[in-house]
């Protein structure tokens, strides 16, 4: 592990604040506001310079936004990312604690060191370092730093407002999303350098089933509780189709020479085998399989409150992933068929549609891709379509140039862990993002 003495401080900074439980909530009066008014704190001791030099406006409670003023009128650039962390499963089996910041086998372990304080606090290193040397970027540069990005919250809307109000039209805008992806598809060696350049839709629609309840020691025939399980079962069976959208027709066509030798013609005439070449994504497992159709997941599910008692109401959630191609209406149609039971209501909530596509044959996408090259020269840089939803959906509507990409090394198991337990990143994975941030914003042209 190549740390240094300078390094060794900033690696403290992430530790410092990954430690402090800024956890969103859809109640937002659960909502402990102690740790974000800390981590506001924390950000201005650990960054002076940033603090000094660039013009802070807040975001509503706790959503910061920074301006750094640049050397030309060019397009300004917009760097992003969240604050806040999703809640922590108390029973999962956490091999450190999830707010504990601690460092084993070379790699900070916690809550928020891939989503998404990682990257927030590789941006804040990166700028405070420029500025140490004195570096004025080529045109302007904005911070965009969300609290309320876990839970779809108003304040991403708002920073759009407010740059929309200042009349900045950004040149890109760069969020959290894709990584440095080892492991990202069955026989591809080298790690892919994915930037999305579009995101899935997402939405969630509860399911409800009502009867009239009872004593279990009575139970009627196709009761609530039955008649969600049969929906579930039947969603499970009824998939959506698979599809392949540009971006991911493009994503292997840059694949190609890489795939096993028996597989490379089916990458690169991916577009004229679409049906053949569906069925082998759909085959290759979960990621692979999510790339080409919408996803349906049940996340929660309620019924009765005690052993005894029948359950009058019964409800399932189905979270949706909406590929690029379908709409939040057609998604709910198809569940809506799948189901095939009109004595279960729908309430279709948290709508978003599938963001535009950004272009990837273009001067801006070249230069991610070019810095990607320089700074990990065994990555495959590469467009996708992005499976999870980032507050940079909002963005679209000032830029038409918005990309996902989060500049660390990330293994199969990292991933798995967004979200889950285990979350933690490599010392010098790590770093290596910091370097990834600080050379992007030393190439932007005029």
């Amino acid at each position: 592990m190549r740390l240094v003495t300078k390094e060794s401080a900033d690696v403290e900074k992430l530790r410092a604040l990954v430690r402090l439980p800024t956890v969103s909530w859809t109640d937002e009066s659960a909502i402990d506001a102690q740790p974000f008014e800390d981590f506001t704190q924390a950000l201005a001791e650990a960054f002076p310079l940033l603090h000094e030099h660039l013009a802070l406006h807040r975001v509503g409670d706790h959503s910061l936004l920074f301006h750094w003023a640049g050397r030309s009128s060019g397009g300004p650039v917009v760097l992003m990312a969240h604050l806040d962390v999703v809640p922590v499963d108390e029973s999962a089996p956490w091999q450190h604690p999830p707010f504990g910041a601690e460092i084993h086998d070379g790699a900070v372990w916690g809550r928020g060191t891939l989503d998404d304080k990682g990257s927030l606090v590789a941006i804040c290193v990166a700028v405070e370092r420029l500025l140490a040397a004195g570096f004025t970027p080529a045109r302007d540069v904005w911070l965009s730093f969300g609290a309320r990005e876990e839970v779809s919250g108003p304040d991403a809307a708002a920073a759009v407002d407010e740059l929309r109000g200042r009349g900045v039209a950004p040149w890109f805008v760069l969020d959290e999303g894709g990584a440095i992806a080892h492991d990202a598809f069955p026989g591809i060696a080298p790690p892919l350098g994915v930037v999305g350049v579009t995101e899935k839709g997402t939405t969630t629609i509860e399911l409800r089933a009502e009867g009239r309840g009872g004593h279990s020691s009575t139970p009627a025939p196709n009761g609530p509780t039955v008649r969600i399980a049969r929906a579930v079962v039947r969603l499970e069976k009824r998939p959506f189709a698979a599809a392949l959208p540009e971006p991911t027709l493009e994503m292997f066509r840059r694949l190609a020479p890489y795939a096993p030798l028996a597989l490379r013609p089916l990458f690169a005439n991916a577009r004229r085998l679409q049906p053949v070449f569906k069925k082998v994504l759909l085959a290759a497992g979960a990621e692979p399989a999510a790339l080409v159709r919408t996803t349906m997941a049940v996340t929660t599910l309620s019924g009765s409150p005690a052993h005894n008692v029948i359950a009058s109401s019964a409800t399932a959630a189905v979270n949706l992933r909406i590929l690029v191609g379908d709409t939040v209406a057609s998604a709910t149609e198809h569940v809506r068929r799948a189901i095939g039971d009109d004595s279960i209501s729908l309430e279709v909530t948290d709508t978003n549609e599938p963001s535009p596509v950004s272009p990837y044959d273009d001067p801006a996408f070249e230069l991610l891709a070019t810095t990607i090259s320089e700074l990990f020269d065994d990555a495959i840089p590469t467009p996708y379509v992005m499976m999870a939803a980032t507050d940079s959906r909002f963005f679209t509507a000032i830029c038409e140039r918005v990309y996902r990409f989060t500049p660390f090394r990330m293994s199969k198991p990292q991933r798995e862990s967004l979200h889950s337990y285990d979350e933690h990143i490599g010392v010098d994975d790590w770093l290596d993002g910091v370097r990834w941030y600080a050379r992007l914003i030393e190439r932007l042209p005029q």
